[in-house]
C-alpha cells in the first residue's frame, strides 16, 4: 500500500477529524478518493460523447423544416 502526502487548510482537517471520528482515516479517504476518480471518469465519459456527438452532426444529413414535418407525419401510425 502506498502512502500520500497533502496540504489541507486546517479547518478542513478538523471538520474531517470530528465528522470521521472513531473511524478509520485511511479507509475513509481510500474511499473518498474512489468515488472521485469514479466521478472525474464519469465526467470525462460524458465530456467525450457530447464531443462525439457534435462531430457527428457535422456531418450528418440537413433538413429542410418542410422535409422533417414529412419524415415526422410518414413515421406516425
Amino acid at each position: 500500500m502506498s502512502t500520500m502526502n497533502f496540504s489541507v487548510p486546517d479547518d478542513v482537517k478538523n471538520a474531517f477529524n470530528e465528522a470521521y471520528k472513531g473511524q478509520n482515516k485511511s479507509a475513509v479517504i481510500s474511499e473518498l478518493m474512489r468515488e472521485a476518480v469514479e466521478r472525474a471518469q464519469r465526467k470525462q465519459r460524458s465530456h467525450d460523447a457530447i464531443a462525439n456527438i457534435l462531430e457527428r452532426r457535422k456531418h450528418a444529413p440537413v433538413l429542410t423544416e418542410e422535409e422533417f414535418r414529412a419524415a415526422r407525419e410518414e413515421g406516425r401510425p
